[in-house]
């Protein structure tokens, strides 16, 4: 399988908010995954049989739908720190660590507030006020949108 269409696969799947794509050329087969591997993946093996048509328009409503709340409420709050990507959100730099931030500390401007992995890279988050933590917004493992709110620095 060509390279291009590989990256077509990509962009195709981070576009439309679909979890998992698998796709055959003859022998050749592909399957790219935004969540890792593990007991999650029984339910997508049952979800992909459905038809194409329906999959590709669930993405849609969902986004027309979902964001609306929470986009309105970032614009009027500047307290609000957004995702700036999609991904899934940690809330410390592996399991056993202690997180990075708990309701109730102070932030500093440039301080690591979470982990966002997207594409099997760890960006870290950092906060881009300074403050006190009041809310966290997203929970450990959490897929996130872009713009979903991730915390409240007051």
């Amino acid at each position: 399988m060509d390279i291009r269409k590989v990256k077509k696969l990509i962009e195709l799947l981070e576009e439309s908010g679909i979890a998992e794509i698998e796709i055959k050329e003859g022998e050749e087969a592909v399957r790219i995954s935004r969540m890792p591997t593990g007991a999650a993946m029984p339910q997508f093996i049952q979800a992909a049989p459905l038809p194409a048509a329906p999959v590709v328009a669930a993405p849609a409503a969902v986004a027309a739908a979902a964001p609306t709340a929470p986009q309105a409420r970032r614009k009027d709050d500047p307290n609000i720190v957004p995702a700036p990507m999609v991904g899934t959100f940690y809330a410390a730099g592996s399991p056993t660590a202690k997180p990075f931030v708990s309701i109730g500390d102070e932030v500093k401007v440039g301080q690591v507030l979470c982990i966002i992995e997207a594409m099997k890279m760890m960006n870290q988050i950092e906060s881009d006020r300074a403050g006190k933590v009041t809310a966290i917004m997203a929970k450990n493992g959490d897929p996130v949108e872009f713009g979903q709110p991730l915390f409240v620095v007051e």
